[in-house]
């Protein structure tokens, strides 16, 4: 688990590509707490997961094509610093590591109002066969996207995950 000197700072999340935003947090957004609402953390961080998805060749014409694509087994979402109706906010996002079949990736939903982390959200993503709905191995060409994606993103700083989820080895299940 990661402890609060561990939680990257601001300037450490934007070195990372902007996957989505800024946008500038609407009134619609706000809970009955006087922040906004959690689902619009979620939605941001998982369309900015799913921008990277997309530029790792995840696309609807991966899934036409070949038969495969990815499902979400496991996410888990962390929050840092309220974000308010007014606030500009970015979602920058990095692949944390890989298996044959699984990704782990993160976002991190940061308010460029405050210059603040905001929010994590991890996900852990299966490939897998359209057809039979079971877990495949990556083809050749997508593990080297996913390694490039990564490879990309390592900016020196290790990603603050929660331990919970992760790519998990058959020993350790």
């Amino acid at each position: 688990m990661t402890s609060p000197a561990e939680i990257p700072s601001y300037l450490q999340v934007v070195a990372l590509p902007r996957e989505c935003g800024p946008v500038l947090v609407p009134s619609a957004y706000e809970d009955e707490n006087g922040h906004m609402n959690i689902r619009h953390y979620f939605d941001l961080e998982a369309q900015a997961i799913a921008v990277v998805f997309d530029r790792m060749g995840i696309t609807d014409d991966y899934r036409a094509t070949r038969g495969q694509g990815f499902f979400t087994a496991e996410h888990h979402i962390r929050y840092y610093a309220e974000v308010h109706v007014g606030d500009h906010v970015s979602v920058h996002a990095r692949i944390v590591e890989r298996s044959d079949k699984v990704v782990h990736a993160m976002a991190f939903l940061v308010d460029d109002t405050t210059e603040r982390l905001a929010s994590t959200l991890e996900v852990t993503a299966t490939h897998v066969d359209l057809t039979s709905r079971r877990v495949v191995p990556f083809a050749a060409d997508v593990a080297d996207a996913v390694d490039r994606e990564r490879a990309g993103t390592d900016i020196g700083w290790p990603a603050p995950v929660c331990g919970a989820i992760g790519v998990r080895t058959r020993a350790a299940r």
